[in-house]
């Protein structure tokens, strides 16, 4: 496979689930804010903005939910927001066209098509719905249609790094922002987690074992510990039976965080979990560095093939 094309399969995966993550957090979010009234407003934003690596306002001017939006919702410009996400992920779907089923690039570019509208006339809540309905779409057809070869393992690769890293991002939203951020319950729900949940723990709910779910749960499948060990798999895959390499390997970068997570007593990452989560998502930073290195070109422009956000 060229490895242009690669790029873009990658990107695309980690495009659309930055879009549906994204749009799984600001609902939680939000939904928030309307439901209590004592939720200091400009704290609550300010908190959300810096998890999710937007930069805010200055001090003295008062951030509101609609900074929220326009910064990570609907600005059609970043990739770090949900319009940008999707747009990215059509235009990286153009370059690819060759290697894509039909269904999957009517899919990326019908969604593309009606962002202007979703993004003009919708309340948050129901662009926040269209956009996982088309997100679980976008998977469903490439789960369905794509054989496994490396192209298939290009997007899930892509995928389940993101996916790890704004499952950590959403973790950390709640550890950081205190009282202002939602509660594990929403949180599991945001994720599609909280039925899933319970009857992993038969029914109990504690802060303790929801934490403990969206970390280490080895089945649910938008746990970090989950995506970190599918990346692991999508890259001994591309390379089977190829030993890692060394520091700079991915799956070493990789291995290593996952490691640390499931082996570290579990009261000791909650003592620390901004900090562990930072780590998380420094990790699959380094780990998307190193497949650049290792399968993408050098020297060429990264504009719509990620972009740092």
């Amino acid at each position: 496979m060229l490895s242009r094309i690669a790029e873009s399969l990658f990107w695309i995966g980690r495009y659309i689930e930055r879009a549906d993550d994204t749009a799984r957090i600001l609902d939680a979010h939000l939904q928030l804010l309307l439901e209590d009234p004592w939720v200091e407003e400009d704290l609550a934003c300010r908190s959300l903005l810096a998890v999710m690596g937007a930069t805010g306002p200055s001090e003295d001017v008062q951030v509101t939910r609609q900074d929220v939006l326009d910064t990570l919702a609907f600005n059609r410009v970043s990739p770090g927001a949900i319009a940008g996400s999707l747009t990215a992920a059509r235009e990286n779907a153009r370059r690819a066209r060759e290697v894509l089923s039909s269904q999957l690039w009517e899919a990326l570019n019908t969604t593309w098509n009606a962002l202007p509208t979703r993004t003009s006339r919708s309340t948050p809540p129901h662009f926040f719905g269209w956009v996982r309905e088309r997100a679980a779409l976008v998977g469903g057809i490439v789960d369905a249609t794509t054989a496994r070869d490396s192209t298939h393992q290009f997007l899930v690769l892509g995928r389940s790094i993101e996916r790890a890293d704004m499952t950590a991002r959403l973790i950390a939203t709640r550890a950081l922002a205190g009282s202002a951020a939602p509660g594990w319950t929403t949180l599991l729900r945001s994720c599609g987690a909280h039925e899933a949940y319970l009857r992993t723990n038969r029914g109990r709910e504690a802060d303790r074992l929801a934490a403990e779910f969206l970390l280490l749960d080895p089945s649910f499948p938008r746990s970090v510990l989950y995506s970190l060990n599918r990346a692991e798999a999508c890259l001994g895959e591309l390379e089977p039976g190829v030993r890692r390499k060394g520091d700079d390997d991915p799956r070493t970068v990789l291995g290593r965080i996952r490691s640390g997570l499931e082996y570290r007593p579990m009261l000791k990452l909650l003592g620390n979990l901004p900090q562990e989560m930072e780590d998380v998502q420094r990790a699959c930073s380094e780990a998307s560095d190193a497949i650049k290195l290792r399968y993408f070109p050098s020297g060429v422009s990264d504009d719509w093939i990620g972009d740092p956000w």
